[in-house]
């Protein structure tokens, strides 16, 4: 039975769903890289909230999520921007979701990242409680035994004065780690509050920067998440990184190309699409396990298109797209978002997103995926 899509511009076009998923066993971690899954939150559907109320999660599905990553082989990286940190999850139920999934992982033997940053702040923080912040943080997510990724921060990005504060900032956190840690430098289509970051607008000056943080205590940095979904800049850097340190791939444009590599070194992931993508992203990259990159290739290459739509501008949004696939996947049995962030893509977004998605066939139920996304339709008013 065929379902009426919407297109921008008020056409209906008509989609014959797929019939035959793409099954993937669960698998053992990849080994030729390290690959994490930046995971959504789901929320409580039931809790009587809103957009500016406190965040209410729903603690069994969430978790369930994050077991389903683990099983494929999966790392996690948890209470990151995909998580919608800075978007309806504050500090306390960003806490809370870091200890439940660390003590989760050590349950399974799943690997875990945890981010920290200086959510808890208010405006107008000075360079020193963003430092304690960040401090804060940091001992919440050591103290879980997970690894630490540092964020980048918005209070810091709003204080600093130059690349001195922020070598600053970083060096005394960096000094006091218990283990390496996962720099992260998330570009501005991704939180506009983030222009500028590591002391310059000018990317290359901001580089060099950030190579200079890196330089300073390369043995605190186990690796750096880079995403400005810029593929050239970020080989560039990768390839000036000091010797043992990683260069995870944020990229949800470029990432094959990226984690492949070339002659002179490759990406590791960290990756917000790497959350529908899971099993089919962990199968490929056993495939470079294999020494087979043409079939790492075949399985990731096709998934670009899909990526590329749910991580469109306004690129801090791409969530929702996320969510909606985890609902139709039977991941959850709700599309509701914390902060109602369910609203923030069109309704034409969201069809789009379904299509290429059951295209690739990434919903275990195809059927079960079309009955829910009928009813999306429906209640938009689309009928068919």
């Amino acid at each position: 039975m065929s379902l009426l899509l919407p297109r921008a511009g008020g056409t209906l076009v008509r989609y014959e769903p797929r019939r035959d998923p793409v099954v993937v066993a669960p698998g053992r971690p990849p080994v030729s890289r390290t690959v994490f899954s930046a995971a959504h939150v789901v929320a409580d559907p039931y809790a009587d909230t809103g957009p500016d109320g406190p965040a209410a999660v729903d603690w069994e599905t969430t978790l369930a999520f994050r077991r389903h990553l683990w099983a494929h082989g999966l790392g996690v990286a948890e209470a990151m921007d995909t998580a919608q940190r800075g978007m309806g999850l504050d500090w306390p139920v960003a806490a809370e979701l870091i200890r439940r999934s660390a003590a989760e992982a050590r349950t399974v033997g799943g690997r875990i990242a945890c981010g920290a940053g200086t959510d808890q702040l208010a405006p107008g923080a000075s360079l020193p409680e963003v430092t304690a912040a960040y401090e804060e943080q940091l001992a919440v997510v050591e103290g879980t035994g997970a690894q630490a990724v540092l964020m980048a921060s918005r209070a810091l990005a709003a204080v600093a004065r130059g690349p001195e504060d922020y070598l600053a900032v970083y060096g005394r956190l960096l000094e006091q780690t218990d283990r390496p840690v996962i720099l992260h430098w998330l570009g501005p289509m991704f939180d506009p509050a983030l222009a500028g970051y590591w002391g310059s607008p000018d990317l290359d000056a901001a580089t060099e920067a950030f190579l200079g943080v890196v330089a300073a205590h390369a043995e605190k940095v186990d690796g750096v998440k880079v995403s400005l979904l810029d593929a050239r800049r970020e080989v560039a850097l990768r390839r000036r990184l000091p010797d043992g340190v990683k260069c995870y791939t944020g990229d949800d444009f470029h990432y094959p190309e990226l984690i492949e590599g070339d002659e002179q070194g490759f990406s590791h992931a960290l990756l917000g699409i790497f959350d529908p993508l899971g099993p089919v992203a962990a199968d490929a990259v056993r495939a470079l396990d294999a020494g087979d990159p043409a079939g790492f290739r075949k399985r990731l290459d096709p998934t670009v298109e899909l990526a590329r739509h749910l991580f469109g501008a306004p690129t801090r949004f791409y969530k929702t797209g996320v969510v909606l696939l985890a609902w139709l996947a039977g991941h959850q049995d709700h599309f509701t978002m914390v902060g109602g962030l369910q609203s923030a893509r069109s309704l034409p977004h969201l069809a789009r997103a379904y299509e290429l998605a059951d295209g690739l066939g990434l919903f275990p139920d195809p059927g079960a995926a079309e009955s829910r996304m009928r009813t999306l339709l429906t209640v938009h008013g689309v009928t068919s």
